[in-house]
Parts: C-alpha cells; structure tokens; sequence
C-alpha cells in the first residue's frame, strides 16, 4: 500500500527534489510495502514496479535537466516578470471585490474608479460595449446569476449596469504586453482561458 502512494505523489517529488537527492528519491521509491494484511507477494507484481520506479527516474532527471535548458530559464525569468506586473493590480482588484471596504452596490471612490479605468478597463477586449452609452460610475456587488460571487459593475449614463471581469482585462493586457508568452502564462495561471 505505501509504494503506490508514494508513486502517486512523484509529481510531487519532481518540484522539490535536486538532481543530488535523486538517489534519496529512488531509495524511497524501492521499499516494499509493509504490511500484516496481505503476504508480502500479494499485489505485487516486480514488472510493473520496475516500470514505475523507471519512469519516475526519467521524470526526475528530465526536470533537472530542463533547469540547464536556456530556453526554460528564459521562460521562468518571463514568467517571474509578468507575475510581478500583474501582482499590484491583481491584489488591488481582489481587495476591491472581496474587502469589507465596499459593501454591495457601493459606488467606488474617486480614486479606485481612476485606478480600474486606467489599468483594467482600458484593456477589456470589449470595453467600448461595456461602456455603451457612456461611464456613469463603477461599483461592486452581487453578480445576479452568481449569487455567491462579488464582482465590479458598470453603471451607465442610461442607468443600465453590467459586470466586467477584471481577470479578462490582465489577460487581454498581458496578451499585449507579452505577445510571445502570453498563452503559455494565462494557461499556467488563470483557472479559466476565456478570451
């Protein structure tokens, strides 16, 4: 019972593990399950645990391999760049949504309404239709299918409302921005790939 588990987890292993612990790795992976249960021989078939314990090794190596890789490690410098564009407005958003600082259907402050126009709104691939008649004010509140979600509305001029997503408007910024890394990154890092 213990090896399958501990088989089950090598994906695990493969983030934390160096290319000098392999070997601990590797130990690990050969002990046969203890148990009083069943015979030692029972469910266990070597074939197939020499199969496994082979393909972990592989997985492990290759991992440290792709570390050399100058092609991985301009990505994850990419990587870490675009998090760390993103991060401010990410984290501001959030707060705006999820903070007790506005209760639902409260109108944002001057200051936050500038702030999202400027580094959310102006990047939403449809915002001249959410906008329609013109920007009256943004506040946040209940999405109306979603109940349990909160999210930034819209108000028009004609009085008309409608929601955006702020996870829409990074990814349309960092398709911009980063135009080479951009699907790779919103694959990683966004839930969902909405265009």
């Amino acid at each position: 019972m213990a090896a399958p588990l501990l088989v089950r987890s090598i994906p695990l292993f493969r983030h934390r593990l160096q290319p000098h612990r392999l070997a601990v790795a590797v130990s690990l992976l050969t002990r046969r399950p203890c148990s009083t249960l069943t015979r030692p021989d029972e469910h266990f078939s070597p074939a197939l645990h020499n199969d496994t314990l082979s393909r972990a090794k592989d997985e492990l190596l290759s991992h440290s391999s792709r570390i050399d890789d100058p092609d991985y490690r301009k990505w994850k410098d990419k990587e870490l760049e675009i998090l760390n564009d993103v991060k401010p407005i990410t984290l501001f958003a959030k707060d705006l949504i999820h903070s007790s600082r506005y209760m639902d259907g409260d109108r944002l402050t001057e200051e936050d309404e500038k702030t999202v126009l400027e580094k959310l709104l102006a990047y939403h691939p449809r915002a001249e239709d959410k906008l329609g008649c013109g920007l009256n004010f943004i506040m946040v509140d209940r999405h109306p299918q979603f109940r349990q979600s909160r999210c930034l509305f819209i108000v028009r001029t004609d009085g008309g409302w409608i929601d955006f997503s702020y996870q829409k408007c990074l990814r349309s910024y960092i398709r911009q921005k980063y135009p080479s890394y951009a699907e790779k990154f919103i694959m990683e890092h966004y839930k969902r790939s909405s265009k």
